[in-house]
């Protein structure tokens, strides 16, 4: 569990880490409490991890939880909405792509086929 809220707390700090760097990073010893943050987080002793998960991470998710399951849901009915759109969509071009192979196909055969017309037989001497 303690690993779990550390991660919990670690990804969060990273996603916001992500867009303020650029804007503070210029701060004196940005790096230094950033890399302090990270060790009093992970620390067994001070427990930051723990203190910040239950003091505001789990707080709200458990005020925002009906919200996520109901977004859970809903992206659970369009990714198969959609699954079944790209689906259909990929056969209807498989089957397009069989049709005109057969087309393009059928017209070399009938080429072929007209090479050994009865016109064409007529125009070879006989020598019987």
């Amino acid at each position: 569990v303690r690993w779990m809220m550390y991660w919990i707390v670690f990804s969060l700090f990273m996603a916001t880490e992500t867009f303020t760097d650029l804007l503070i990073s210029w701060f004196p010893f940005y790096y230094e409490m950033k890399m302090a943050f990270v060790i009093w987080l992970l620390s067994p002793y001070t427990r930051g991890a723990s203190l910040l998960y239950r003091k505001f991470v789990h707080p709200t998710l458990s005020r925002k939880e009906k919200e996520i399951d109901t977004y859970i849901i809903q992206a659970r009915e369009r990714s198969y909405q959609t699954m079944v759109r790209f689906g259909k969509r990929g056969l209807n071009m498989a089957a397009t792509a069989a049709v005109q192979a057969a087309a393009k196909s059928q017209g070399v055969l009938a080429g072929r086929l007209r090479s050994f017309s009865m016109q064409d037989l007529r125009s070879i001497p006989d020598e019987a």
